[in-house]
């Protein structure tokens, strides 16, 4: 997967493969993604960090990554 997916390919990306599915923000569907959001975790409506946080670090286990940020690791922890 390429690290920017156009609208076509975010369409055709299940829900299960977003950080927030509901709404359908955060894709991650291979690692490089899964840095991404961690990057942008900081724009995540306050009330949604703590969900987006567990989907990062359930993301970032199946493909390898390993998360930094203390800010995701205190959310995923609520």
């Amino acid at each position: 997967m390429k690290d920017v997916l156009d609208a076509a390919e975010r369409r055709e990306l299940p829900d299960s493969l977003y950080g927030l599915p509901e709404r359908r923000e955060y894709p991650m569907p291979d690692a490089a993604h899964v840095r991404a959001a961690e990057a942008y975790f900081r724009y995540c409506p306050e009330d949604l960090k703590p969900k987006l946080a567990r989907a990062i670090l359930k993301f970032a286990n199946e493909y390898g990554v390993d998360v930094q940020s203390p800010t995701v690791l205190q959310y995923a922890s609520e």
